[in-house]
Parts: structure tokens; sequence; C-alpha cells
């Protein structure tokens, strides 16, 4: 039984590895099962021993990799406040794109995502990423208030203005970089765009 169950399992992967090749030069919507069956080496019965459909396959794939790291979003000690605070943030920030740079698989999965035309037939897999990413929101969030109640921002942000510029630079930077062939080095220039950022939030002491 332990044989089978394993030999199940490896199977699985072998099919979610082939998807995400697969769907990753293709697109979802234009790929077959068949082809991802072939891909795989293993049946198109294969494939429905494991996942019910195409969309099942496709939320399986964005489910085997977490998007980001929910633990790069966790800033720890809830004592920590202004500066030691803000260098947390950007560490974390700042990990996530070097993250990213250095992972291809999570790069073809983001990329796949990003392309997808999410037509009802895959709102499954849309609903499942606006789930996560309502709770990396709502992390990032509470560490802006947590920053605006010590009186850390200066008068040109607020806790929501400020979320909100970080959380589409760092969108904007990783869809760009993966949608346009890469252009620029995402952890070095990243972590320089994130930094200079971060000190416009920041009140400075008046001499």
């Amino acid at each position: 039984m332990r044989r089978t169950k394993a030999e199940a399992e490896e199977t699985r992967q072998a099919i979610l590895a082939a998807a995400e090749l697969v769907f990753f030069k293709k697109g979802v919507a234009n790929s077959s099962l068949d082809e991802v069956a072939a891909a795989a080496s293993v049946t198109r019965g294969a494939i429905y021993w494991h996942f019910s459909s195409k969309v099942d396959l496709f939320l399986g794939l964005y489910e085997s990799v977490s998007l980001p790291e929910a633990d790069l979003l966790d800033l720890g000690d809830p004592d920590l406040s202004g500066s030691d605070l803000f260098a947390r943030l950007e560490q974390a920030c700042c990990s996530w794109l070097a993250l990213l740079s250095r992972d291809e698989q999570r790069q073809r999965i983001m990329t796949i995502t990003l392309r997808t035309n999410y037509s009802d037939e895959f709102a499954p897999v849309l609903r499942a990423q606006e789930e996560l990413d309502s709770r990396h929101k709502s992390l990032l969030k509470s560490v802006f208030e947590r920053l605006e109640l010590a009186g850390a921002f200066n008068e040109n942000w607020t806790a929501t203005s400020a979320f909100g510029a970080i959380y589409w630079l760092i969108k904007g930077m990783c869809s760009d970089w993966l949608l346009f062939g890469k252009r620029f080095d995402l952890a070095q220039e990243g972590a320089v765009a994130i930094n200079r950022l971060l000190r416009s939030f920041k009140r400075y002491p008046t001499v």
C-alpha cells in the first residue's frame, strides 16, 4: 500500500511538472490534457485519476508553490517600530524579489497566471489568487498601520497611500520583469527602488 501511494504521488508530481512546462509554452487555454499526458509520459486517464479537469489541474499547479512565501511577510516582533520596523519591511520586500529572481519554477507559474485570460472556466483559480493576495495585503497593511500609529510617516504619506505605493511598485516590477524578457536585475534594481520609496515615507527629526 505504501508503495502504491508513493507511486501515485510520483505520478501526480510528474503531471504537475508537465503541466507547468506545457502551460508556460502554450498558455493554459491553448493546451490540452492530451499534450500534458504526453509530456508526463502518462495516459489521459492517469490525469483524470488525480485531477477532475484542466481547471482542477491548473489550480493544483497554482497551489503547488506559495506565491509569495507567507513567512517573508511575517515581520516578527510586534514591538518593532520606527526605523527598525522600516528596516524589517525593506528586508521582507527585497527578500521576495531576490527569491523570485532565482526561482525558475516560481517565475514560470507566475508568468502562466499573468498570461491567463480568466474566463468563467478559470474563475476558481482567480478566486484562489485573490484569496492569497488578500491575506498578504492584510499582513502588509497591518505593518503600515503600525507605522502610522507610531508617527513614522511624514506629512506626504498615510498608511493607505504608502501601502498602495509599495504594493504596486513590487507588483509592477515583477509583472514587467516576467512578461517582457527580464530586461533588468530584479533583485538589485528592485532593492534600490524599494529603499528609495521607503525613505520617502519617513518622518525625519528636525534639527
